[in-house]
């Protein structure tokens, strides 16, 4: 059983265990819940540099990842720096994360919030409403094309948008509908946690033209990005870079200046 098989078996218990303690009546009760969402497709179409910056303390490849800045500080820096969007990691186990961090960022910036998370049910999507969230992720490794279609269409009811992770072609074919905003290639096997940008540069043609196409991890150099943007990439979702440095806003500002001159 690899790294990520465990994560979901851990995710659907945690997810059942939530559903005894909080309804959804709950959730859709939030004071967020109704509140009006921020389109980060939009803004990553008309962006020069398309970074999207990251809330990641640790992962299960990295224990520690940074632990010493405040959420709050982390997501205005990154706000500061010109960034189209914010992933937020709420998964608690492996990545040291929880939706206490994405209320915290919502009520700290404003543009848009991605919930980063495993999800496997709708209730996480209600979940993502209810605290703050304006994109969630699916991660068609760990879905079949029905559930894919089934979480995307209720994400696009409650006015969320859609990031659909893949990895290679066959994740692509099965993953394909409107109901997607952007579609995201992760550089990184999450089998393995290899990283290679050749898994973005081989899917690029691929990626149908109605969707904001986003490279993810592995992604560390402002030449990276130019290259990434001859394949068609408008979005760059950077998680470790700028975590690791003593200061991640100042280090994100630094970088996305220079993608755009």
């Amino acid at each position: 059983m690899n790294i990520l098989d465990k994560i979901i078996i851990d995710k659907k218990r945690e997810v059942e265990l939530k559903k005894s303690i909080i309804p959804v009546s709950q959730l859709e009760t939030s004071v967020l819940f109704n509140g009006r969402t921020l389109s980060m497709s939009k803004l990553l179409k008309n962006s020069l540099s398309g970074i999207i910056t990251e809330h990641k303390r640790r992962s299960p490849s990295k224990p520690t990842i940074n632990n010493s800045h405040s959420v709050e500080d982390v997501v205005l820096g990154y706000q500061n720096a010109g960034a189209c969007g914010i992933s937020v990691l709420t998964d608690g186990k492996y990545f040291g994360g929880s939706l206490d961090d994405l209320i915290i960022a919502k009520a700290s910036v404003n543009i848009p919030l991605l919930r980063k998370e495993f999800i496997v049910d709708e209730y996480q999507i209600l979940e993502a409403k209810a605290h703050g969230a304006d994109v969630i992720l699916l991660i068609a490794a760990v879905l079949t094309h029905q559930e894919i279609k089934q979480l995307s269409e209720f994400a696009q009811s409650l006015a969320l948008e859609v990031l659909l992770e893949v990895h290679n072609l066959e994740e692509l074919e099965k993953s394909i509908m409107p109901s997607l905003d952007m579609i995201g290639v992760n550089n990184r096997n999450l089998k393995t946690f290899d990283v290679s940008l050749d898994y973005s540069k081989e899917l690029a043609k691929q990626i149908p033209d109605e969707f904001v196409k986003v490279s993810e991890s592995g992604i560390s150099t402002v030449e990276a990005v130019k290259d990434l943007q001859q394949y068609g990439y408008q979005g760059f979702l950077m998680g470790e870079h700028f975590m690791r440095t003593e200061n991640p806003g100042k280090f994100a500002k630094d970088f996305i200046n220079k993608t755009i001159t």
